[in-house]
């Protein structure tokens, strides 16, 4: 800890096994600090869930590390992102360089890297709440036990229990108007393993794929629903029903679109997709919040993995730099909040762009893209580019409000 911290050993409760778990352990572990991950499920889920893009400056935190070897083991490279119309027309092309990723890989590799320097984690830890001491905190478990730390910080996502714990008073999450769906499969009507994500504005919906080395590919679809479903009511939905329904949405846009859906065997899944501005507070007394837990992101914009780690290692710098928990979870909400609100708004409105609701409307959107892919490859510059200096010294801590 900064100047004035007591000698004696610190320990960090971290509540959730996900992405900014794993990482801020390894980071704590750094400065000195015991890190403990106690996580809801009662296993490991690495093959549940979709897959995502991890962007160059999430990959700059791993380097830090020094685990990139250990997470790109389990994805493949996309050398570039083609975007097309329902025709087929490719309107223009991103070269940013992103690993593809299964998101329960990337959890796994993340989880991996952590025991592998000693990070304990803990399964079957369902957070319940939260007390206070005169040094520290204890978190109580949905399975009678507890544990007593110098402080804690919820890494639990978007629909965190430790946000609501320690600060009712926050907004919920908002649904964005979009459901997404994926899925693996594989195809011969599909493009060759060539490095490519193509993404297609088609006419009822928003579809990507990349066909990676061995065959697989792996596919995305967004669509547009007004009405945001129940809590886990698409998780109800049966892969035959969501190839039914997807297969009529992309009927009439071109081939291999339905090609890859038909040829999905079993697996599909459904999502509402969500987006938390930033919540007033990040921090109260001896809890912060990191990640998706804080602010999170929808997936248009492929941010929401890079920036929970970016906040494990600014979080770090400002625990290591200054003196108290209290101060450094202030500094730390005052280092990123202008950067991840900027990239949520940039993330809902890209989202809002992938359906045409007519003719006209994909006319003009066809005609006009190429100009603004190019504005927004060097609007995304300043996102990939953005790299963390572990060593420089985090100097101003930010007023601690009561």
């Amino acid at each position: 800890m900064g100047s004035g911290a007591s000698a004696a050993p610190q320990k960090a409760l971290l509540i959730g096994c996900g992405i900014a778990g794993p990482t801020l352990a390894m980071f704590l572990q750094r400065i000195g600090v015991e890190a403990v991950v106690y996580e809801a499920g009662d296993e490991p889920r690495d093959g549940a869930g979709a897959f995502l893009n991890l962007a160059p400056n999430g990959l700059a935190v791993l380097e830090t590390l020094g685990i990139v070897a250990d997470v790109e083991k389990y994805g493949t490279h996309t050398t570039s992102t083609a975007f097309l119309n329902h025709k087929g027309k490719v309107l223009g092309e991103n070269p940013a360089q992103t690993l593809l990723i299964k998101r329960g890989l990337l959890n796994k590799a993340l989880r991996e890297a952590a025991q592998d320097r000693g990070v304990r984690i803990e399964f079957g830890k369902s957070f319940e709440s939260l007390e206070h001491t005169a040094t520290g905190v204890v978190a109580r478990f949905a399975d009678g036990s507890t544990a007593e730390g110098d402080f804690l910080v919820g890494c639990d996502g978007i629909h965190s229990k430790t946000r609501y714990t320690v600060l009712p008073e926050a907004p919920r999450p908002e649904y964005t108007g979009v459901i997404g769906t994926a899925g693996y499969t594989r195809s011969d009507q599909a493009a060759p393993a060539d490095g490519v994500m193509r993404m297609s504005f088609c006419l009822k919906g928003f579809f990507g794929y990349q066909t990676i080395p061995g065959g697989e590919i792996y596919w995305f679809e967004n669509f547009h629903q007004a009405a945001e479903p129940g809590r886990g009511e698409l998780d109800k939905v049966a892969h035959e029903t969501w190839k039914k329904q997807l297969l009529a949405k992309h009927r009439n846009d071109h081939h291999p679109v339905s090609a890859i859906i038909e040829s999905t065997e079993s697996g599909i899944i459904g999502y509402p997709i969500y987006d938390m501005l930033s919540i007033p507070r990040w921090h109260r007394d001896r809890v912060c919040l990191v990640g998706d837990a804080a602010h999170a992101t929808s997936p248009h914009v492929g941010q929401g993995a890079s920036m929970a780690m970016e906040d494990s290692i600014v979080l770090t710098k400002c625990l290591r730099d200054l003196p108290t928990p209290e101060a450094a979870f202030a500094a730390f909400q005052s280092l990123r909040k202008e950067r991840v609100e900027k990239i949520i708004k940039e993330g809902r409105k890209t989202g809002n762009q992938k359906a045409a609701a007519n003719g006209f409307q994909r006319a003009v959107r066809d005609l006009v893209l190429p100009f603004f892919l190019k504005i927004g490859v060097k609007a995304t510059d300043p996102v990939y580019s953005y790299r963390v200096d572990w060593d420089e010294p985090v100097r101003r801590a930010a007023p601690v409000q009561a």
